[in-house]
């Protein structure tokens, strides 16, 4: 899976923030904490669900079962707003 061409990020501070541009079917701006960036950020390449969480498990300092709930919740919204190629 990869994020949609469509779907730009912008660093503020320590928020991303993500807006869909012309060619996207999504009118509206999202934004990220630092979790949630970390999985965006990993989906500008193709990736899998698998791969996202060993990557968060090698930056962040909790268990498999806490990030892969993160990494669901994200794939879900993100799912919700047509910004995956799946």
């Amino acid at each position: 899976m990869k994020l949609k061409e469509g779907f730009v990020t912008h660093e503020m501070g320590d928020e991303q923030i993500m807006v869909a541009t012309g060619s996207a079917n999504f009118a509206g701006m999202v934004r990220s904490n630092p979790t949630a960036a970390f999985i965006v950020e990993c989906l500008k390449k193709p990736t899998t669900r698998g791969e996202i969480i060993d990557k968060m498990l090698d930056q962040y300092d909790v268990t498999r079962e806490i990030v892969s709930a993160d990494v669901d919740k994200i794939l879900a919204k993100l799912r919700s707003i047509n910004a995956l190629d799946e």
